[in-house]
C-alpha cells in the first residue's frame, strides 16, 4: 500500500529540511519493520511561496526520488494548494499536513492505525490542548461549534488540516472541488465513515510571532465556503421563519375575530396592520426559501456531487492485521 503525503508550502524555509527529515525517518522506519505500507511521495506544492522555499524545495526535490513539486502559478491559498497536490497523488492513502511541523509525521502511523481499525475513509487528528493559544483557540471552538449547528454535520468540529484520506475518495472529492467548494465537506460527498484522534500539536509560528495564517478576512471566507459547501442547512432556517411568521399572523387573526365577535372590546386598527405583516412576511420567506432550496440544489449537481460512489476497502483487513500482530509482539 502506497502512502502519499501533501504539504502546501507558502513559506515554510526554515522547516522544510526538517520536515523531510522527520518523513525520511519514518520512511526508513516502515521499511525496517516490513510494514504492508511505504511511504511512496512526498508532494510539496509551492503556492507562489514568499521566502526562499522554492530554492528550497528544488534542492530537496534533486536530491530524493520519492519528493516532487508542484508548483502552482500564483498564489491561491492552502485549500487550493492542498487540492492541487492531491490531484497529483497516485497512493491508496493520501496525508495532509502544514509546512511548519505543528504536525507530527510519526503520528501518520496512529491515524493509519485508527483508519484499518474502524474501516473509516477520513480520519482526522484534533489537538489534544492549545494550538495557538489565547483568544485564537476560544474562537477557534466557537466557530467550529457554530458550524456544527448551521450545516448539522457534526464532523465539521474535527476539521483539521492534518488529515489521512482513503486515496480513491481523496482525489475524487478534489476532481469536484471548485473555487467556492470546502474541501472537507465535499469528502463527505463520497463516504461518512469520518474517525478522529487527539493529537499534541502547537502553531510554532503563532506562539512566537502572535500572528496567524488566516487572517480576519480569510477565515469568513472561509466560513462562507463551508456553508455554501454544505447543502446550507442554515437556509432552512428561512423556511422555519417563515413557516412561524404565518402561524403567528394565523394566531393573532384568531384571537383578533374572536374578540371583535365576542364583543368584549374593540380590536385596534394596528392588529390587522400588524397581522397583515406578519402574514405576507412569512409568505415571502417560505417562497425565498422553497427558491434558495432549489438554487443550492442546482449549485450543489453542477458542483458534482455525485449519485453514488463506489469503495474498495478490502485491503483494510491487511493492515488491521498487520497492526494487531505488531501490538502482541513481545518487545526485546
Amino acid at each position: 500500500m502506497i502512502i502519499s503525503v501533501v504539504i502546501p508550502v507558502y513559506s515554510g524555509a526554515d522547516h522544510l529540511v526538517a520536515l523531510n527529515e522527520a518523513l525520511a525517518r519514518e520512511r526508513q522506519r516502515w521499511q525496517t519493520e516490513g510494514a504492508p505500507f511505504e511511504l511512496g511521495e512526498a508532494i510539496f506544492v509551492d503556492d507562489a511561496s514568499i521566502d526562499s522555499s522554492s530554492e528550497v524545495l528544488r534542492d530537496l526535490d534533486e536530491k530524493y526520488d520519492w519528493i516532487r513539486v508542484v508548483t502552482l502559478a500564483r498564489n491561491f491559498g492552502q485549500h487550493p494548494a492542498t487540492i492541487a497536490g492531491i490531484l497529483h497523488t497516485s497512493g491508496d492513502w493520501v496525508v495532509t499536513l502544514d509546512e511548519d511541523l505543528q504536525h507530527d509525521s510519526a503520528a501518520i502511523e496512529s491515524l493509519l492505525k485508527i483508519a484499518a481499525e474502524t474501516n473509516a475513509d477520513i480520519v482526522y487528528a484534533r489537538p489534544d490542548g492549545s494550538v495557538h493559544g489565547g483568544y485564537r483557540d476560544v474562537a477557534s471552538r466557537m466557530y467550529k461549534r457554530l458550524m456544527v449547528t448551521l450545516t448539522r454535520k457534526t464532523e465539521v468540529a474535527s476539521f483539521n488540516s492534518f488529515r489521512l484520506l482513503r486515496g480513491s475518495v481523496a482525489r475524487a472529492a478534489a476532481s469536484v472541488s471548485g473555487h467556492e467548494t470546502y474541501y472537507d465537506i465535499a469528502l463527505g460527498w463520497f463516504t461518512d465513515r469520518f474517525e478522529s484522534v487527539e493529537l499534541p500539536m502547537t502553531d510554532s509560528r503563532y506562539a512566537n510571532s502572535a500572528q496567524s495564517g488566516y487572517s480576519f478576512t480569510k477565515l469568513l471566507s472561509h466560513a462562507r465556503r463551508l456553508v455554501i459547501s454544505s447543502q446550507a442547512k442554515a437556509l432552512r432556517a428561512a423556511a422555519l421563519v417563515g413557516l412561524l411568521g404565518v402561524l403567528g399572523a394565523m394566531v393573532f387573526a384568531t384571537r383578533a375575530l374572536l374578540i371583535q365577535t365576542l364583543g368584549s372590546s374593540q380590536v385596534e386598527g394596528w392588529t390587522s396592520l400588524f397581522v397583515a405583516i406578519l402574514f405576507f412576511g412569512g409568505i415571502t420567506s417560505l417562497i425565498l426559501a422553497v427558491i434558495l432550496e432549489y438554487l443550492t440544489n442546482v449549485v450543489l449537481h453542477l458542483q458534482g456531487k455525485p449519485t453514488f460512489f463506489t469503495i474498495d476497502r478490502s485491503e483494510d483487513v491487511i493492515l488491521a492485521e498487520w497492526f494487531r500482530d505488531r501490538d502482541v509482539r513481545p518487545t526485546t
